[in-house]
């Protein structure tokens, strides 16, 4: 079940809202003459979400090209995930801080990402929280997948927090990336059940099944037009 529109699968047709982007990057055209959407992701993982956006990419199921993949892993899977695909794959040293960019990390990524002319930049399973300049830079620009139903369960091990505490329902969240952590306006949401006999290890899979065609058909609508962003509330067009 999806929060928030009626979603089978990928389509677009089923998912029909739109993002006004404010972007003062270069304009990018296309054979046509049409602007390409140009997306960054960012990983430290095995890159499942970022090979999910990539393929629907290929197929032409999210009107955008991938232009650049970035990680604070060096050997991360979705390095070698956007390799195999052809993408411009790079490792950014995080600096010293344990869970952020520091602030020469955070100027080299900005400076990746604006050379690379992005129009957003989608998080997948990147470890490390953005704020300050970054956030400022891509303002409303940033999204990322949690693997709950936000605003429960924020921060990690979300699938586990949620089993724990004994909820029924739980699920994934694509939201805006603020100065908080998993605390953005909400976009989508996409439902999983919590089952009888549920480990950590079952419900995080079913979970991740459902962040794959979330995640893709959400940064497709986004592709496609605009949003409002009203406060707390994402109001669709």
């Amino acid at each position: 079940m999806l929060v928030g529109g009626d979603l089978s699968g990928i389509r677009i047709k089923h998912f029909p809202f739109l993002l006004a982007i404010r972007c003062n990057l270069m304009d990018v055209r296309g054979m046509s003459g049409a602007k390409t959407f140009r997306l960054g992701l960012l990983g430290s993982g095995k890159g499942s979400n970022a090979a999910a956006i990539a393929d629907a990419c290929a197929s032409g199921q999210i009107p955008a090209q991938v232009a650049i993949v970035l990680s604070d892993v060096a050997d991360a899977g979705i390095l070698q995930q956007a390799r195999e695909r052809g993408l411009p794959a790079v490792f950014i040293a995080p600096g010293k801080l344990r869970a952020k960019l520091d602030e020469a990390a955070g100027a080299a990524y900005i400076r990746a990402l604006q050379d690379a002319q992005v129009d957003l930049v989608a998080l997948a399973g990147f470890m490390r929280i953005l704020q300050g300049a970054f956030l400022r830079v891509f303002a409303q620009r940033v999204v990322n997948i949690h693997p709950a139903l936000l605003p429960a369960f924020p921060g990690l091990e979300a699938w586990k927090q949620a089993l724990d505490y004994g909820v029924k329902v739980t699920g994934a969240t694509v939201h805006f990336v603020d100065q908080g952590v998993d605390t953005g306006p909400i976009i989508a949401q996409r439902t999983v059940p919590v089952l009888p006999g549920d480990t950590p290890a079952t419900l995080h899979a079913r979970i991740q099944e459902a962040e794959r065609v979330v995640y893709p058909a959400t940064i497709a609508a986004l592709a496609r037009g605009a949003v409002r962003v009203q406060g707390r509330q994402t109001v669709w067009q």
